[in-house]
C-alpha cells in the first residue's frame, strides 16, 4: 500500500475523534448530519478502491453486534429512538466512522496482530464506557469485558484480512 503523508493520517484520526464526539454528545440528529457528512467527505476525498464496501459491511456488522448485545440486555438507552428497534443512530454511526480509520491512520497496526488485539481489547471498551457516561446510557456489568473480547477478535480479524 502506498505511503500517505502524515498530515492526512493525523487528519483522518482527528476527523474520527470529532465525529465520535459529535455523535455521542449530539445524539442521533447530529449523528445523522455530521456522521453522514464525514462519511461522504471520506468517501469522496480519501477512500481507496473497495473501501466503501468495507465501510458498509462494517456498519452492518455493528448493527448486528451491538444490536445483539442490546437484545441481551447489555445496553439501556432509556427513551432514545432506536434504529430497527436495536440501537440509537448515534451509536450505530460510530461503526462506519471507525471503519474510515482502518485503511488510513490505523493501517500500520494491522501488521501486528497481537498489538491490534490488545489495542482493540483496551480502546473498544473505553470508547463504550466514555460514550455511555456522556450519553447517559446504562451498561450491564458484563458488557465491557464482552466488548473487550469482541474488539480484540475484530482487530485480529481486520489484521488478517488487511494483510491478505
Amino acid at each position: 500500500m502506498a505511503s500517505r503523508p502524515w498530515q492526512s493520517l493525523v487528519a483522518n484520526a482527528l476527523l474520527f475523534e470529532a465525529g465520535w464526539l459529535l455523535c455521542v454528545l449530539g445524539g442521533s440528529w447530529v449523528a445523522a448530519i455530521a456522521g453522514s457528512g464525514l462519511l461522504a467527505w471520506h468517501l469522496w476525498r480519501c477512500a481507496l478502491p473497495g473501501e466503501a464496501r468495507f465501510i458498509a459491511g462494517f456498519a452492518l456488522l455493528g448493527l448486528v453486534i451491538d444490536g445483539s448485545l442490546k437484545r441481551l440486555g447489555g445496553f439501556d438507552f432509556n427513551d432514545q429512538t432506536l434504529v430497527l428497534g436495536l440501537l440509537p443512530l448515534w451509536l450505530w454511526m460510530l461503526w462506519p466512522l471507525f471503519a474510515t480509520l482502518v485503511y488510513h491512520s490505523l493501517a500500520w497496526l494491522w501488521r501486528y496482530p497481537l498489538l491490534a488485539a490488545t489495542a482493540g481489547a483496551i480502546s473498544g471498551p473505553l470508547s463504550y464506557y466514555g460514550g455511555a457516561l456522556l450519553a447517559e446510557v446504562t451498561l450491564a456489568p458484563w458488557l465491557l469485558p464482552i466488548q473487550a473480547l469482541i474488539w480484540a477478535v475484530l482487530c485480529v480479524g481486520i489484521s488478517r484480512v488487511y494483510r491478505a
